[in-house]
Formats: structure tokens, C-alpha cells, sequence
């Protein structure tokens, strides 16, 4: 874990490797660096303390360097570019481009439900910059924090984007961050900088758990792990083996599961806050989508669309990051965390196109296409999570292509009973992820119609995949208050890194989850 800590202390105090400032782009476009008259970046000085600095000649300096201020964009100077008295070796600079100046001068919502408003190009920067000191031990950021919200966008951004995968190539994340603040000595300060690490912990769990290879991380190895990791921080936990899963009826993860050598797992998460009565109905469920691998059973995958299923998982994986976050915040809220684990293979036991599984509960369906197989281990936990008669449920899923076709590979889809909706979304808009309102259109349900149980697994038609697998998962959800987050494209980044966003397991919709948990808190 990286170390964060706060300081008042002006520059030449700070015992640190690197000081980061951050600057943006003057103008549209600064891209012509050639350009002798082209406009210098501006650096973001208001509310930092530059105290010892000697800032009026790097702006153009950074400009003839090749740098603009382009979001993302980075620029290393020795420390001698902006004084002679300071204890740091060199200097960062790391670009925002526009948005903040955009966030300021519109009342457009789409920036903030776009993960494009001040606080998440603050949280981004801090996150670039954080990228880009891998292989330093020690950092400063000398960024806009000069609010609560400021502060704690930074101190997220930092320690989000302080990760690599322990097994990579990448050098070790910079090991010991100073974010400057004039608020450093207050206790919301501290409890900001505690809320950062938990998200942070959380998010780097769920990135470790994505990156793992599947050949590592079958439904019996999560499980464990989940307990283990459970009884650090006073989560309850419990495991359905496959026995336990045929004793109870749980066709649609035995389905999925009977063509792997590793049997699939069914765990339950629980935690409480110490003055909770005992026996109440949790507050909120969460059900993650837990298929270690997914090569699409009998309907399999094309070759190349195989590698990245190692991340279908990433949702059982969210959900474990954020209860055990819960936990370690002592947020006052009672939850169940569902994750239904199952590897999808085209083994001897494998279920084929045409068959009838019966799923917890009951409800027959017709399996079409073995590749849409995350809907059935999701319909079995959610009918099993709403037996105990949560106040709201949540589900977490890579579940659908037609998610990435209709929204791209960076902006989470939301769907579900209205108000839990909005709820949703105004604690991503708050947290800074990307995600959008989806509707569930009566007329497509139809679609999911059979001949020969009560359910398809798909749907008669192709038009809108996405939304006709949200309506088959509402099948399973018994009136419950409902959101269905479908994170098929950001749960996993197989391009390059940008942001504070790695290669591979991007930890995506943790942050809304444990914001949303701190409101109904």
C-alpha cells in the first residue's frame, strides 16, 4: 500500500524526490508545438502554495519543450527550472487540458456524468502524475486542494494511480506521496486521506483480482481468497460448493459450470455495524458476476476475443472490494455481497444450446447460446439475494458486447427501478466514473419469450442485447427497488493507460458503489 500523507509545509521543506504542478491547455488547439507564437500552458497556482518558487519563465519553457497542457500529457524538468533552494530533484508537470476550465464556465451535466468535471480532472491529473513517477520513491503534488472536495479528488487520484500489477514489467509505484494543503491539519482532512485508502485498497484489490491468470484464479481459489480476505475485517463469509449448489437447486451456476474441471462456488458476504440489531433485513444486496474464465462454453469465442475473458469476473470482484471497504470505513450500513463464481468451458458436462435449466427459485430457461451464460449464474444469486428481503439490490456484471457497441469501453451502463437509478448515478457523478441511464423497454421483453420454459437465455432479436439481458435479469429480482451496472468495457482496459486508468483491470464501479453506500449510510 502507498504511503499519503498531507503537508502545509511551503516547497523547499518538502523532503520529496519530485514536485508535480499541474497546467493547462491555453486554447483548443495547442498541438501545433512548433509554432514559436503559440500560446504557453497555464499553470494551476490558485490555492497552491508556490512559495519558493520561481514559476514566470516555465510556462514557456514547457512550451518549447514540445509541452502543451493536453489532458494527460506529462513533462519532467530538473528542479533548477523552478528554484535553487529545493530539496527535490525535479519537477512534474501533468497537463488537464480544458475540462476544468469548461467545467467552470457550463452548467452541461454531461461533464460530470462523463467523469469530466473539476474534481475528477483534479482526481485524473493526480492519477497521471502518480503513473508517471513509477520507479520514485517519493512525490509531491502541488495541486488544487485547497476544498474538501479538491483534497479528497486528489488524494484519490494519487493513490489510484499509484498501481501496478505485482507481476508486470512496470516498475513499483512511487512509494511515499505528500499531497500540500492548506487544510492538512484538520480532521476532515485526515478523514478524506482515510477514505481515499479505502477506496484505493479496494480498487487495487479488484485490479490484482482481474489481472490474475484464469488458470490461477478458478471459482474454488476466489472463493477462498474471499474468505480469507473476509475475516481480516469482520466480514461474515460462506461458501456454496457444488454440492451445496445442487442440494439447493441453483441450475442456472451449475449450468455454466459443468463444463470446467473447477466446479463453480457461490459465496456470501455479510457485515453489520456493531449497533445494528440483529436479524434485520440487510440494506442493501450487491450480486457480482464472478465467471473466472469465459470462453463461451459450446457457442464458443472467436480466438481473439478470449484473452481479456479472464475480467468476466470483475464484477463478483467489485463487490467483494466494496463490502470489505464497507467494513474497513465502518460505514453504517447493513449489506450482503453476492458472488456467483463459474468457469465457462466446453467440457464433457458442458450444457448445450437447446437444453432447460431450472434456476434457484424455479423459473425454466431455454438456453440458447451458451455464451450468454453470465445472465444465469446473476439470476441465481439475485433470486437467492432477495429471499432475504433487502430494502434495495444492486448487480455488477461484464455482461453484455452490446454494452461496448452502445457506450464504448469507457462509460458504465445503469439500468433498474428509476430511483435506485438516479441514486446510482448521482454517486457516480460524485465519485467521477462514467456511467449512463439505460431504459428497460417493455416491448423487448417478448423477446425473451419460449416455446419450451418460461425464459430464453437470449433474445429472438438482436436489437438491444444490452437491454433485453437487463430485462431478463429483472425476471429474478421479485419487485426488490433494483440497479443492473453493466461494466463490459471499463472493467477492462486492454489499450494503453491513460488517467489514472492502467492496463488490464481498471477497478471500475467501486467508487460509485462505496459513495453510494456513504449517502444511504
Amino acid at each position: 500500500m502507498n504511503k499519503l500523507s498531507l503537508s502545509s509545509c511551503p516547497p523547499p521543506d518538502l523532503d520529496v524526490q519530485v514536485l508535480v504542478l499541474a497546467a493547462s491547455s491555453p486554447t483548443a488547439r495547442t498541438d501545433r508545438t512548433s509554432d514559436p507564437e503559440a500560446p504557453a500552458p497555464v499553470l494551476l497556482t490558485e490555492g497552491v502554495d508556490t512559495t519558493g518558487l520561481e514559476l514566470e519563465a516555465l510556462p514557456a519553457l514547457a512550451r518549447e519543450l514540445g509541452f502543451t497542457g493536453a489532458l494527460d500529457t506529462v513533462l519532467r524538468l530538473p528542479a533548477q527550472a523552478v528554484g535553487p533552494a529545493l530539496r527535490a530533484r525535479s519537477v512534474l508537470l501533468v497537463g488537464t487540458g480544458q475540462d476544468l476550465e469548461r467545467s467552470a464556465r457550463t452548467e452541461d451535466n454531461d461533464l460530470s456524468a462523463l467523469g469530466a468535471d473539476a474534481a475528477a480532472v483534479l482526481r485524473r491529473a493526480a492519477g497521471r502524475a502518480a503513473r508517471a513517477l513509477a520507479g520514485t520513491s517519493s512525490a509531491a503534488l502541488l495541486l488544487p486542494a485547497a476544498t474538501d472536495e479538491e483534497l479528497e479528488a486528489v488524494a484519490q487520484g494519487a493513490l489510484l494511480g499509484a498501481y501496478a500489477w505485482r507481476e508486470g514489467p512496470d516498475p513499483a509505484p512511487v512509494d511515499r506521496i505528500v499531497v500540500t494543503t492548506p487544510l492538512a491539519d484538520s480532521p476532515r482532512a485526515v478523514e478524506a486521506v482515510h477514505r481515499a485508502e479505502a477506496l484505493s485498497e479496494a480498487v487495487h484489490l479488484v485490479r490484482d483480482l482481474v489481472n490474475e491468470p484464469p488458470n490461477r484464479l478458478t471459482p474454488a481459489v476466489f472463493a477462498e481468497r474471499a474468505v480469507e480476505l473476509a475475516g481480516q475485517v469482520g466480514v461474515g463469509a460462506e461458501v456454496l460448493d457444488e454440492l451445496d449448489l445442487a442440494d439447493q437447486a441453483f441450475g442456472g451456476i451449475l449450468g455454466v459450470g459443468g463444463g470446467s474441471v473447477h466446479p463453480p462456488r457461490l459465496v456470501r458476504l455479510s457485515w453489520a455495524p456493531q449497533d445494528a440489531p440483529a436479524g434485520t433485513a440487510a440494506d442493501l444486496a450487491l450480486v457480482g458476476k464472478g465467471i473466472t474464465f469465459d470462453s463461451g462454453g459450446l457457442s464458443l469465442k472467436p480466438a481473439a476475443s478470449m484473452p481479456e475473458m479472464k475480467s468476466d469476473m470483475a464484477g463478483a470482484a467489485t463487490v467483494l472490494g466494496v463490502v470489505l471497504a464497507a467494513a474497513r470505513l465502518g460505514l453504517p450500513v447493513r449489506l450482503t455481497g453476492w458472488l456467483a463464481l463459474a468457469e465457462n468451458m466446453p467440457g464433457a458436462g458442458a450444457q448445450r444450446p437447446s437444453d432447460v435449466v431450472t434456476m434457484y427459485g424455479g423459473t425454466t430457461v431455454e438456453i440458447i447460446n451458451t455464451d450468454a451464460e453470465g445472465r444465469l449464474v446473476m439470476a441465481d444469486a439475485l433470486a437467492r439475494a432477495v429471499e432475504e428481503s433487502p430494502r434495495a439490490l444492486i448487480d455488477v456484471a461484464t455482461l453484455t458486447g452490446a454494452q461496448l457497441v452502445a457506450l464504448g469501453d469507457r462509460v458504465s451502463a445503469v439500468m433498474g427501478t428509476p430511483g435506485l437509478r438516479e441514486q446510482v448515478l448521482d454517486s457516480a457523478r460524485a465519485a467521477g466514473e462514467a456511467m449512463w441511464p439505460m431504459p428497460l423497454p417493455e416491448h423487448l421483453r417478448s423477446g425473451l419469450d419460449s416455446s419450451f420454459a418460461d425464459l430464453r437465455n437470449l433474445p429472438s432479436s438482436r436489437a438491444g442485447g444490452m437491454l433485453a439481458a437487463g430485462l431478463f435479469l429483472r425476471e429474478f429480482t421479485a419487485g426488490t427497488p433494483w440497479a443492473h451496472l453493466d461494466i463490459a468495457g471499463p472493467a477492462y482496459n486492454d489499450a494503453s493507460a491513460w488517467g489514472l486508468t492502467p492496463v488490464g483491470g481498471t477497478g471500475a464501479g467501486v467508487a460509485t458503489l462505496l459513495e453510494l453506500l456513504r449517502r444511504r449510510g
